[in-house]
């Protein structure tokens, strides 16, 4: 007996010695975490001369032109819609299921149909279906700039723009065919240390997000022909459509 009650004794007294040493161990740790988080600091957003941040990205679900993979018609030409479609879900704060999606794709081509219009649109008709079926009030700006973008980009409000996606190409290579004559997107962000927009660019699967430099965007755009062919898109005007809740 006198034995069990020594062994208990020792391990009692080396725990009670050992306590205060473990309790010190986890507390230097504790704060060595403590001390490490207080120095992540995240990149800062600086305002410029122009009163803009030199960064700035609104966050919004991606509508890809061809939700189940099929690129025959109407889906080939489907670009518009989807910036369309991008711009109502952002101001409406959903995001959608291809389901949803392919019944909100078949109201704009409805609308298109009953128009008369062709599987191509341009930014007045691309203005006057936002209007018509999302209720939002367009503007179409001739001759933008990049401090155009940023005024409205700062102000959360997205940028449709059209574009000649052979011009694209050269920094996007996952068009098939060195791009599309004829395409849209959505300019989301701008980040002026990189010299690049940030965009949902609809027409590929790696398009949410996706960065372009601020020249070569600005070079492509370019509003469907006036002449119905798309090949002569750079005899388009250089338009973009702003839509407004």
């Amino acid at each position: 007996m006198d034995k069990i009650y020594a062994i208990i004794l020792l391990i009692f007294s080396f725990f009670h010695l050992s306590a205060p040493k473990v309790t010190t161990k986890i507390n230097e740790i504790s704060q060595s975490v403590e001390n490490k988080i207080a120095t992540i600091v995240p990149k800062p957003t600086f305002i410029q001369t122009d009163n803009l941040p030199n960064f700035h990205l609104i966050n919004t679900f991606f509508v890809p032109q061809a939700p189940e993979k099929k690129w025959d018609q109407p889906w080939q030409d489907a670009c518009e819609e989807a910036a369309m479609l991008t711009v109502d879900y952002y101001y409406r704060g959903i995001k959608s299921d291809i389901p949803t999606m392919l019944v909100d794709y078949q109201k704009i081509f409805n609308f298109e149909s009953v128009s008369g219009w062709s599987h191509d649109v341009n930014l007045s008709q691309m203005a006057t279906i936002s209007t018509s079926l999302f209720k939002l009030k367009p503007i179409i700006v001739s001759d933008p700039t990049v401090e155009t973008f940023k005024k409205y980009l700062s102000q959360d409000i997205p940028v449709i723009i059209p574009a000649n996606g052979k011009i694209l190409f050269k920094e996007n290579s996952h068009f098939k065919s060195g791009g599309p004559w004829y395409h849209n997107l959505v300019v989301l962000g701008y980040d002026d240390t990189k010299q690049q927009f940030i965009v949902h660019d609809v027409g590929t699967q790696f398009g949410a997000y996706f960065h372009y430099s601020y020249k070569t965007l600005l070079d492509s755009i370019h509003d469907f022909p006036a002449d119905g062919i798309k090949e002569d898109i750079n005899t388009g005007a250089k338009k973009v459509l702003i839509l407004i809740k």
